[in-house]
């Protein structure tokens, strides 16, 4: 259980930007001053930047390289920007190209974000439904029979069968990071890990991280109804029905459940367990991909001088690759433990899912797993090892649509970046 992006590269030591802040030393050379007047109308607070001057009530700031009313024009001429023109142009020119770099950064982050929380959620739908089908003759362990039976979802139910439950995906997701927060202020358990971490700062990071899951632990498993519960028997549930069910979960009020359900200290451990671990795999992941990337850029940059436009890629497609291969390592290597985790959160709740092997009618969930062991065991004796991945080729699917946006956004963005050179 935890948010599909993972918490910003701030996981088990790492913390740093994007790229390095360029300060103001190189860039403003040192002026004499031949009289004390001219010294105190230069010396300002916060410094004086060119194309933003330092205000009057009721001014406009004057594009760069044209005088204001109060400077004077016996002032000495300022030195261009490194890699400009040398002139006022030059200064506008780097500034539009500064702004369209924020904006051009601003849309890849927000292009990630939507095919991890939206466009990606279908799969996760489809995924699901495969794992808690122990009926299941067909596993989907490839791409080719997940588009099959998305298609047939599709054709008999509409498309409201693919993307239900997305509303309560975010709801846990805004729950997990408020639990967070929230913790954190009142603790001593830190939210982030710095440089000079030691054991026990390890400990209580991930002891914070353990008590985030289990506080969002009965809103995953309403979403987690909500995204496996068969679209034709469904009723039209209002976009906070996630917190009501997952609070009546709590105080044990709501929908009737049958005597099979766990009790939810029953699904503390392997909750804790799989959120924990996809945690460490994540940061771990993330940060040793983003230390590969970063010496690959500061080795090329030595070799050969590289274009501005590369310079601005690669000041944001590491994160994002580093990102998209700690959510791919640890999405694969945690595939089994998430499959046993949804059937014992799905247990006793009297859900009704879609046949995965026609992709039209229903089936019951009547599972009866006295525990995760239990569950692990019945699995594989039952089903096979396979058994715990059903439903793998929504993953393959799911992360070549994110590979797909990242290389079409890097397009995009490398053809804006050279217009705008």
């Amino acid at each position: 259980m935890h948010p599909r992006r993972p918490d910003g590269f701030d996981g088990l030591g790492y913390r740093g930007g994007a790229r390095d802040e360029q300060g103001f030393g190189g860039a403003f050379p040192a002026r004499s001053f031949s009289s004390g007047s001219e010294l105190g109308h230069w010396v300002t607070t916060p410094p004086d930047i060119p194309g933003s001057r330092n205000l009057h009530w009721g001014e406009k700031s004057p594009p760069f390289g044209v005088p204001s009313a109060s400077t004077p024009h016996e002032v000495p001429a300022e030195e261009p920007f490194p890699g400009t023109g040398g002139g006022g142009g030059g200064g506008v020119q780097g500034q539009s190209s500064e702004q369209l770099n924020r904006f051009a950064g601003f849309g890849i982050g927000l292009a990630s974000l939507f095919t991890e929380n939206v466009l990606a959620h279908p799969c996760i739908v489809l995924r699901r439904q495969c794992q808690v089908n122990y009926h299941a003759r067909h596993y989907h362990l490839t791409p080719f029979t997940v588009i099959n039976i998305m298609y047939s979802f599709n054709k008999t139910q509409g498309p409201r069968a693919l993307w239900k439950g997305m509303g309560s995906t975010f709801i846990v997701q805004g729950v997990t990071l408020g639990a967070e927060g929230i913790i954190s202020e009142f603790t001593p358990l830190p939210r982030e890990v710095s440089h000079k971490w030691s054991p026990k700062q390890i400990g209580e990071h991930l002891l914070l991280k353990s008590l985030t899951y289990i506080i969002a632990m009965p809103f995953y498993s309403a979403s987690l109804i909500e995204t496996v519960q068969s679209e034709i028997i469904r009723d039209n549930t209002g976009i906070l029905e996630c917190i009501k069910e997952g609070i009546g979960r709590v105080i044990g009020l709501g929908v009737p459940h049958s005597k099979r359900l766990l009790p939810l200290l029953s699904l503390v451990f392997p909750t804790v367990l799989h959120g924990v671990l996809h945690y460490i795999i994540s940061s771990i992941v993330q940060k040793f991909v983003l230390l590969i990337l970063k010496r690959k850029t500061y080795n090329s940059h030595l070799v050969e001088n590289t274009s501005p436009v590369q310079n601005m890629l690669d000041a944001y497609f590491p994160e994002l690759i580093a990102n998209f291969a700690a959510s791919l390592c640890s999405d694969v290597i945690l595939y089994p433990l998430e499959t046993v985790l949804h059937r014992l959160h799905i247990q006793g709740t009297r859900t009704i899912i879609d046949n995965t092997d026609l992709g039209y009618e229903v089936l019951p969930i009547n599972t009866q797993y006295e525990g995760m062991r239990d569950c692990i065991n019945t699995i594989r004796q039952e089903e096979g090892v396979l058994g715990f991945y059903k439903g793998f080729g929504a993953v393959i699917i799911q992360y070549t649509l994110h590979a797909a946006v990242l290389q079409i956004t890097k397009i995009i963005y490398s053809t804006l970046l050279q217009n705008s050179v």
